[in-house]
């Protein structure tokens, strides 16, 4: 088994059986509208290809995705973090805190080096140098910035992220500014 686990190797952990692997191959092509000749590769990507870890940090926000998510009943939240993704981490669900946090975090951006998906919920104020949102001692804007820097891609979590929200209602005195803003060299999904 490699360093970090494939989606094969949680459904086998699942107890799923080789035999529903495979329906469940067959029913991703289909859904997918892919050929039937497409399951034995999705099979192959399935097993061999490891899940993609997750960095999720937070900035000016009210946490209400990260809520809503939790109490999310469809899928799970359980079942996203410890099946469907690499959550290695997030500092609303993770136990460790203060030092130990800021040690996870780092660990998994050096571990994962432009291998990893970071997830930003909630927004960096710019005005006075980032100093109405500090994280670990330091403005939330430069943890962004360096989490962002050795990211694949990021996904701009909630309203927050995306367009500002409330955080930048007028007359915004902290400057908060969306994530793609921000951040201008990575692909941004909004959400």
């Amino acid at each position: 088994m490699s360093e970090i686990e494939t989606f094969y190797d949680v459904m086998r952990r699942q107890g799923i059986t080789r035999r529903s692997f495979m329906k469940y191959c067959s029913l991703t092509a289909a859904a997918l509208g892919l050929s039937p000749a497409m399951v034995p590769k999705i099979a192959h990507a399935m097993e061999n290809k490891p899940r993609t870890p997750v960095i999720w940090v937070h900035g000016l926000e009210c946490t209400c995705c990260s809520e809503s998510f939790i109490r999310s009943a469809h899928p799970l939240a359980k079942d996203v973090v410890l099946s469907m993704i690499s959550l290695d981490y997030d500092d609303t669900l993770m136990a460790a805190a203060g030092h130990q946090a800021e040690a996870a975090l780092q660990d998994t951006i050096e571990k994962y080096k432009g291998n990893y998906i970071l997830a930003v919920e909630g927004n960096p104020p710019l005005n006075e140098d980032g100093m109405f949102c500090i994280v670990g001692g330091k403005p939330f804007v430069e943890q962004l910035r360096h989490a962002a820097e050795h990211a694949k891609a990021i996904i701009s979590w909630g309203a927050c992220a995306s367009y500002g929200c409330v955080q930048a209602a007028k007359p915004n005195p902290t400057r908060a500014t969306p994530v793609h803003k921000v951040i201008t060299d990575k692909p941004i999904i909004k959400v």
